[in-house]
């Protein structure tokens, strides 16, 4: 049941925005820098972001040196090319456009751990440098001499240095988006379901469709990322949940500060304030993590602690402050969907667990796109 000045006020836009990620929020705060006089809406179905824009490691990566090589199996080189351009521009974007100290972020470098299941891939290392080169004008690898200072597992033969990579915090991203927002007098609906999506009258109605609310608007993106098959099942996204989890304080100093890689980028952890944040693991179960439930996998769980002490900290059980699960959206490529389904609405999705380094620029194309029609 609305009100008259609910009804007259709440309910009609220029442009609805569905998704409070970081996709999403970018799109609104770009729309609306371009269009000043636009009355934009962002319906996000949490209290905070759904899928993983809050729930990451806050890596600010664009590919380890092994991810790198099993791209090279499955696309091309001028394809490889062209995502780590995409990747590491989209990183220097969003450092320009809301600065350092806004973001958390910090220059201190990424880092490849190297088993004997990759030292074959060490004989690549020029090759991927030579191909990164153009972008980077210098190499971008480098096998460290002295990796004892780190205290890994002897399992470890080799580690690799990457000094164009960092971390940021991802709390401070996301409130970065918010106060964006605020200043451009963008409305956001947190708790607030999209559940069905009119694409020909350009409507969204949040909650049940006998009682639910209606939203129409001039022209819509749908950002929800793994969640947008609910609302168009025909575009070729697979959900991959990711689970994080963060130790307590450890009662020694870590010895190493960075991003660090292992097992292929699969698993990812960093240095968080003296404790330990380990996540990923999601090729131990593909299959069981196809999915949008937040929930915790134990197959992963089990497998990430006995990283954690076997090859992280050798001989240390973990012991966990938190643990959460995020998801992200894969598909048979690694570019996203950034396309008009009709002209009043586009899609912009299926980030392939890189929204930190690409959905600042995703939601750029998405603006540009609308802006056409």
């Amino acid at each position: 049941m609305l009100s008259f000045w609910e009804k007259t006020h709440f309910l009609n836009f220029d442009l609805i925005v569905i998704g409070g990620g970081i996709v999403g929020l970018s799109t609104a705060i770009q729309y609306k820098k371009q269009f000043p006089g636009k009355k934009v809406l962002v319906l996000e179905r949490g209290l905070f972001p759904s899928g993983a824009s809050t729930k990451n490691a806050g890596f600010a990566c664009f590919g380890s040196l092994t991810e790198i090589l099993d791209d090279l199996c499955h696309h091309s080189e001028l394809e490889v090319l062209n995502l780590v351009k995409k990747r590491y521009s989209g990183l220097c974007a969003i450092r320009e456009e809301f600065g350092d100290e806004a973001l958390g972020y910090q220059a201190t470098s990424g880092f490849e751990l190297i088993t004997e299941n990759e030292i074959a891939d060490l004989k690549q290392l020029g090759k991927i440098n030579d191909l990164l080169y153009p972008l980077f004008g210098n190499s971008v690898f480098e096998e460290l001499k002295d990796i004892s200072r780190f205290g890994f597992s002897k399992k470890v033969l080799k580690v690799i240095q990457n000094k164009y990579e960092g971390e940021l915090d991802s709390g401070k991203f996301i409130q970065s988006l918010w106060d964006r927002c605020q200043h451009l007098n963008i409305k956001i609906l947190t708790g607030a379901e999209v559940r069905h999506l009119d694409i020909e009258k350009s409507e969204v109605i949040v909650g049940e469709r006998e009682s639910g609310i209606t939203f129409k608007s001039e022209k819509i993106a749908v950002c929800t990322n793994a969640f947008t098959k609910n609302l168009i099942p025909e575009l070729d996204i697979v959900p991959g949940r990711g689970l994080v989890m963060v130790t307590k304080k450890l009662p020694k100093t870590i010895p190493w500060i960075g991003s660090f890689h292992y097992d292929k980028g699969f698993v990812y952890f960093r240095n968080v304030d003296n404790r330990i944040l380990l996540g990923g693991g999601r090729n131990i179960d593909f299959i069981g993590e196809r999915s949008t439930d937040l929930v915790i996998n134990d197959k992963i769980r089990n497998y990430l602690k006995e990283i954690y002490s076997e090859i992280i900290m050798p001989g240390d059980p973990p012991e966990l402050e938190m643990e959460w699960s995020g998801i992200m959206a894969f598909g048979d490529s690694k570019t996203p969907i950034v396309k008009m389904v009709n002209n009043h609405v586009g899609v912009a999705v299926r980030l392939g667990g890189m929204g930190v380094a690409i959905g600042w620029q995703t939601a750029g194309e998405l603006v540009a796109l609308l802006s056409k029609v």
